[in-house]
This record gives C-alpha cells, sequence and structure tokens, in this order.
C-alpha cells in the first residue's frame, strides 16, 4: 500500500459526478495520487447516492466489500448515505471516515487530520463554489446549484442536499467561458433541482438562461426539469437559441392524477401532455425524457392503467422507471397501501416496454437528418468506430479510419443519421 493513495467511486446523478471529479482534483492537487483499482490505494472513497434503497445497500455492500478484500484499506464514505443516515454508518465496523455533502471537497484537510465531519447540511445556505479545471472529457458538466425545497412525498433528497441554493449568473457565465477557452464545445447545466435555479436570490431560470444566450457561446442542454419550471417564456427563448440543445427531461413521476396528488406533486398530466405537445411542436425532433416510479404506495390498478394509457398517448421519446422505493423519514414510508415488490417490477417493466417503443419510433424519425454531432475523445470500445452526440441526444458512430480518427476528436461534425438498427445509429459526415 502506498501512502496518500486512493481510489474513487461515485454513484447516482451528474451532481454526484462532477462532484466525484472534484474531489479528485482536490485531492491531487494536495499531494495525493489517485489510481484506477483500489489493490494498491490506502483509501477507498464512495461518493454515494441515496435516490433508492437499493442505492443504499449497493453502498453498503461497496463499503463492506472493499474492507474485506483489502483489511488494511482506509474506507471513506461521503455524498446522500452519509447525511441521510449518518447516525447508523459512524459505527459501522467497515467505514473508516465519513463526510458530509458540503464537507466532501476538503477532504485533504479532514484525511490529513484523520477526522470524519458531518455537517448539519439544513444550516447550510450558500452555494459551495468549487471550480472543475478537469479537461479529460468531451463536455462540461457545470453544477450550477444544489439541494432542493420541495418536499415530495417519496423523496429523502432534500435531507441529504439540504435547502436549494445558487451559483450566481456571472460565476456560471465565466465558468462556461473558461470552459470555452479550454476546448470545450458543449455544456451541461446540471443540478440537484436546477428549476429552483435563483430562488434563493430573487431570480429565476429564465434569467440565467438569457445570461448564458447574451454572453456565452457554447451550446449547453439543461438538466432535468419539473414540467411546472418549463413555462412558455423560457420556451419562446430556447425556440429562438441556436446554442440550446433540444433535450428535455421532464420529472413526471406519474401520469395519473391522484397518484401525483397523493405525491405532493403540484401539477395535472393534462398540463404536462399538453406542454410535451408544444416542445414537440417548436422544436425538430426534440428528445423528451422523463422519470416515472412504477407502484406508488396506494397506486391500483386501475392508477396505473391510467398512467400506462397516458404514457402511451404522450409525445414522450423515452420513459426512465423504476419500482418505488420506501425512504425512511418521507411521508410516504408512514402510509398504507404499500405494494408487494413483484406488482412494482412488474408494473415497471410495462413502462419500460412502452418507453422502448417510443424510443425505437424517435430514433427512426431522425433517419436522414443532418445534424451537428459532437465526436468524443476517444472511440466506442465495442466497434472501435468513433461516436459522437447529436443536439437532441443521440449516440452516433461514424467509420473513420483509425490512423485519422485522432484529427475528429472534440469537433463539431455536420452528420447525416443514414442507419439505425440494433439500437445504434450509424452516420456520415457531410
Amino acid at each position: 500500500m502506498k501512502e496518500k493513495t486512493f481510489y474513487i467511486k461515485s454513484m447516482g446523478c451528474k451532481s454526484n459526478q462532477f462532484e466525484g471529479a472534484l474531489i479528485t482534483e482536490n485531492l491531487v492537487k494536495n499531494g495525493y495520487e489517485v489510481l484506477n483499482k483500489p489493490d494498491d490505494a490506502e483509501y477507498y472513497i464512495l461518493n454515494s447516492c441515496s435516490v433508492t434503497h437499493k442505492s443504499d445497500n449497493e453502498t453498503l455492500y461497496l463499503l463492506r466489500n472493499a474492507k474485506h478484500v483489502h483489511p488494511d484499506i482506509k474506507t471513506v464514505l461521503t455524498g446522500c448515505v452519509a447525511e441521510t443516515d449518518k447516525d447508523e454508518v459512524l459505527f459501522l465496523p467497515y467505514v473508516d471516515y465519513v463526510f458530509g455533502n458540503d464537507d466532501k471537497f476538503d477532504l485533504a484537510k479532514y484525511l490529513d487530520a484523520k477526522s470524519s465531519k458531518i455537517t448539519d447540511i439544513m444550516s447550510v445556505d450558500k452555494f459551495n463554489y468549487q471550480v472543475l479545471d478537469d479537461t479529460t472529457k468531451t463536455r462540461f458538466n457545470l453544477k450550477i446549484q444544489d439541494g432542493c425545497n420541495n418536499r415530495c412525498a417519496y423523496c429523502i433528497i432534500p435531507f441529504a442536499r439540504g435547502k436549494s441554493r445558487s451559483a450566481t449568473s456571472d460565476f456560471i457565465v465565466e465558468q462556461i467561458n473558461n470552459a470555452e477557452k479550454n476546448g470545450f464545445k458543449e455544456i451541461v447545466l446540471t443540478g440537484i433541482h436546477v428549476g429552483q435555479w435563483g430562488h434563493d436570490f430573487g431570480k429565476s431560470l429564465i434569467d440565467l438562461i438569457r445570461d448564458i444566450e447574451e454572453k456565452t457561446n457554447l451550446r449547453y442542454r439543461i438538466g432535468s426539469l419539473n414540467p411546472l419550471e418549463i413555462t412558455k417564456e423560457l420556451l419562446d427563448v430556447l425556440e429562438q437559441s441556436d446554442k440550446f440543445c433540444p433535450h428535455f427531461h421532464l420529472s413526471l413521476q406519474s401520469a395519473c392524477n391522484k397518484t401525483l396528488k397523493a405525491m405532493n406533486r403540484f401539477y395535472t398530466v393534462e398540463q404536462y401532455l399538453e406542454q410535451i405537445d408544444d416542445i414537440n411542436h417548436r422544436f425538430t425532433n426534440p428528445f423528451l425524457g422523463s422519470d416515472i416510479i412504477a407502484g406508488f404506495v396506494g397506486e391500483t390498478e386501475e392508477d396505473f392503467n391510467i398512467t400506462v394509457e397516458n404514457l402511451k398517448k404522450s409525445g414522450l421519446s423515452k420513459i426512465h422507471t423504476f419500482p418505488y422505493s420506501i425512504r425512511k423519514g418521507t411521508q410516504a414510508e408512514k402510509r398504507e397501501g404499500h405494494l408487494p415488490d413483484s406488482v412494482k417490477h412488474e408494473r415497471a417493466n410495462i413502462i419500460k416496454q412502452i418507453s422502448k417503443e417510443k424510443f425505437d419510433d424517435f430514433m427512426k424519425r431522425n433517419v436522414g437528418s443532418v445534424q451537428s454531432v459532437l465526436i468524443e475523445k476517444h472511440p466506442d470500445k465495442h466497434t472501435g468506430l468513433l461516436k459522437g452526440l447529436t443536439p437532441n441526444y443521440i449516440n452516433v458512430l461514424v467509420d473513420i479510419p483509425k490512423e485519422k480518427q485522432e484529427e475528429y476528436y472534440n469537433t463539431l461534425r455536420d452528420t447525416k443519421l443514414i442507419k439505425y438498427e440494433k439500437e445504434k445509429f450509424y452516420g456520415e459526415f457531410v
């Protein structure tokens, strides 16, 4: 084992992936060395996710297994499980150090001092400004917001992330312009609840988007949004933009009004179905992804059938679904009417099939289109072909001789999408 070496694994959302990269950079800047495997590392760092009970269990399994395989390794738990289960994990025999979500960026200081640190996340009211210098990726993930002020009945994340707090528009614009200077061609705006950006200082997402449109040049895409946050005013600006990638991810959660009300989601299915139609009308083949929870507590067979019919008639491109997971401390945990796991999984599988059909239809509609594809810095692992991403979130493979591939890396190339087969899209430069 070599001192001041670490292996890190980040689970879950884009914000967590961004923060994992920050943890790595900050440790390296402070004299630590990152390793690709935990075998010879002094520290095993797990940046955890707590969105479902399954992710909690995976967190504990990974730490326990790391200690079992490498008894001398020091295990470090941070991320959302460190917040939601801090009273338990501090005393687990296979966890050596625990750090809260607002403390994870100072790991070097605390590891040097051989001490854990968990700040009460609910007391944090300022955005933790961190600058990521990583240029190994093709797209630049920029965290613009943290926390959430909503109290959805199923969700533990506000208790893991605290109150909504935002980076200033000036900081965000500066980071985008710095990313352009460092060679990036695309920005992804991420956060825990992106649509709440600016609420803590009297601004709204539309104000930020107008600043980005006026003061930056890179193309950009926006993280997951609640339907209530996609206003006509916002769509008017995005529709006129030559920088916005027509890629929407809607945090829907159900397609039944009774279930939405039980979840504390304050919109109706009719509202967002109309909104989806509006988006499809305004943009050319926009990608419209969504989240749907299957088998929420109290969801009857009739409720589920309503969800199925509404999803079928929706203009969505893809549906990310998962079985409802009981989260300790949430409103839904205490309610009656929890469904067997078998029912939840069966319902999730039905929605997955609807999603597959919609995604196939979406992909086929794009055959023959010419799009500006951002070529990634490394070829596809399975085929060896160049791979890239369209503005509307389609992965495209292009056959270019290996010896010429490098000149295309991290460039935007007009590409004709010529063939979709076996869930892969193939294109050619025009």
